[in-house]
């Protein structure tokens, strides 16, 4: 089953990027499972976007354990066992001095231990990051008191094992995410030029409308009887490898750079779903992660004249964290070092007792690289070549065969890193040719 997907290949973990070509960081220890809920915060936003920063005049009192939790919310995660949290969230709205913005981020964050990817430019903020739950949720309080970030929806997580970003990335960069001939163009300032976003409730209802979930509702389906529906998946195909919406086709994507939905000459047809679709007549419902690449792209689908758009607000974190894992099959990849979150991890009670629908009828959906087996760990690994560092999913007996490789090739590599067991990530390469344990097992 080699040739079953298309091969990507992912570089060492300094060289992260934000929602874009990924190059995946390597493994770190999935315990999601008894990880504690998601959260999901949003605040009320009291002035204009295109503002210069103005403190907010409703400041909240600090609590004394940690600064700047005004609410039930933060007061649960700051008082859990877990020290770390994930924390992402992104806006779009004028920023007229962006290095200046920069500046003030940089001066807050000087002494707290955040690591992570935060870029700003005149279109807005992209930002996901690690840091002790005191640090993280100062960044998060300082934020919320400039009245331009007032509503900005933060979701936060838990890191088990510390920080899930090699270091912290602060700076000025062009485009919030990276897209074939840059986003700069493009109207993202004006919300009628993208999607109509959904709530998770109303996501949920639509995905009943179009048959995607399979539960019983005395709601009326308000989109009438002859409503066609499209749910599209604006991710890449190997995030769609170990989960997915029900009904959503997997991306012949393996970039977000290259994404073409909509745009595909005649001959590229039959792999854009949107190829032959009604642009007036057809609800295209987008998802992806954590909602930025379906903001961007709505924009884009706006200008071809699809004109019924609606995106899911917050991505499938935000949905899981609400609604549970209805119409939702596998994990939830992610772009940090934890790589793969089950929906357990954002609402618990959710599915308790209920056993997890984990099989598709595609053949690429939770099943070996190599082989072409049902995988029983639903995360992806790095292949040990460190000269190909191919992300893939693989069975634990083909990790044994192949010395975690993703193919016989890379097995007589000469830069040949140990197998890693689940609670392991890969380290800098001088430090496996210093120790000369390059061929062991560390599994």
């Amino acid at each position: 089953m080699k040739g079953m997907g298309c091969r990507v290949i992912y570089g060492p973990p300094a060289s992260i990027e934000p929602l874009l070509c990924f190059r995946a960081p390597t493994l770190v220890p999935n315990r999601a499972h008894v990880l504690l809920s998601s959260l999901s915060l949003s605040f009320n936003r009291s002035a204009s976007s295109s503002q210069q920063w103005k403190p907010s005049e409703k400041k909240k009192k600090n609590n004394s354990s940690c600064p700047g939790v005004v609410n039930a919310s933060l007061r649960s995660v700051a008082s859990d066992d877990y020290e770390f949290l994930v924390v992402n969230f992104y806006s779009f709205m004028s920023i007229e001095d962006p290095g200046f913005e920069v500046s003030r981020h940089l001066s807050f964050l000087q002494g707290r231990d955040i690591h992570g990817r935060i870029y700003v430019n005149a279109q807005g903020i992209n930002a996901q990051y690690s840091g002790p739950k005191r640090d993280a949720i100062a960044y998060v309080e300082w934020l919320k008191e400039d009245e331009r970030f007032s509503d900005v929806l933060v979701q936060i997580s838990p890191s088990v094992y510390g920080h899930a970003f090699p270091r912290l990335k602060l700076r000025y960069k062009p485009s919030l995410v990276q897209l074939e001939g840059g986003i700069s163009h493009l109207p993202l300032l004006d919300p009628a030029m993208r999607a109509t976003p959904l709530s998770p409730s109303e996501w949920r209802e639509k995905l009943h409308a179009a048959g995607c979930v399979d539960e019983s509702s005395s709601k009326k389906d308000s989109a009438g009887p002859n409503r066609k529906f499209l749910l599209l998946d604006v991710r890449n195909g190997y995030e769609w490898d170990i989960g997915h919406f029900q009904g959503a086709q997997r991306p012949d994507v393996d970039c977000f750079r290259s994404t073409s939905y909509g745009l595909s000459e005649a001959e590229l047809a039959s792999s854009d779903p949107l190829a032959t679709v009604n642009k007036e007549q057809t609800d295209i419902l987008m998802y992806c992660t954590g909602g930025i690449r379906c903001d961007v792209y709505s924009a884009i689908l706006r200008q071809k004249g699809f004109q019924n758009l609606y995106t899911l607000k917050g991505g499938v974190s935000h949905y899981l964290k609400n609604e549970g894992p209805v119409g939702w099959v596998g994990n939830l990849f992610v772009f940090d070092s934890r790589l793969s979150l089950p929906p357990s991890v954002y609402k618990p009670d959710a599915i308790a007792g209920v056993e997890p629908k984990l099989l598709s009828e595609d053949s690429t959906f939770m099943r070996c690289y190599i082989c072409g087996s049902h995988v029983s760990e639903f995360r992806h690994r790095n292949c040990a070549n460190l000269d190909c560092n191919l992300l893939f999913l693989c069975c634990s007996g083909c990790v044994e065969e192949l010395r975690g490789c993703c193919c016989w090739d890379c097995t007589s590599a000469p830069r040949l890193r140990p197998v890693l067991s689940r609670q392991q990530r890969y380290q800098k390469w001088h430090i496996y040719r210093d120790g000369g344990v390059q061929s062991e097992s560390m599994a």
